[in-house]
């Protein structure tokens, strides 16, 4: 939580200037009323000491930073969203290319990926080295979560980045 300006409660501050230069114990309104002479805020960096640390900072960098902060915790607090991408076991060598790349670009991303082989008849062989042969290319940006699955008409392995 962001304490600044007005909110803060202590009748002394210890006070660091907006280039980082210790102005010392001042009592709050002298550094609210230097916080407005300077064009920023004053903004309560712990509450942990007495006199708590205050430092000047640009007004509205303080606001825009912990909104950052917050917008990070929530993104990094979310699972990873698992993307499926499909092959055939006879794939081209450039599709097999462009399907390796969107999964490079998902798990650079910080997605994980799901690959599943749609497969007909005896070609379980033919599903798992394809599997195996884009684990070994995707090996520097991902690495497998799953074992390779063979189960009827599919085989799927999930692979979650490295990070």
């Amino acid at each position: 939580m962001l304490i600044m300006n007005e909110k803060i409660k202590a009748s002394e501050v210890r006070l660091t200037g907006v280039d980082g230069e210790e102005l010392g114990i001042v009592s709050r309104d002298e550094a609210l009323a230097l916080a407005r002479e300077l064009k920023a805020d004053l903004v309560c960096t712990s509450l942990l000491s007495s006199p708590p640390p205050c430092k000047l900072t640009p007004r509205g960098t303080a606001k825009q930073t912990a909104a950052k902060e917050k917008q990070q915790e929530r993104k990094a607090a979310q699972p990873p969203k698992v993307k499926e991408i499909r092959l055939t076991p006879h794939i081209e060598d450039h599709d097999y290319e462009t399907k390796r790349r969107q999964a490079e670009k998902l798990l650079a991303s910080g997605d994980a990926v799901q690959f599943v082989v749609k497969i007909q008849g005896k070609e379980g062989q033919k599903a798992k080295e394809l599997l195996e042969q884009l684990l070994k290319d995707l090996a520097e940006v991902g690495r497998k979560a799953t074992g390779i699955q063979l189960s009827g008409k599919q085989a799927a392995v999930q692979v979650t980045p490295v990070r």
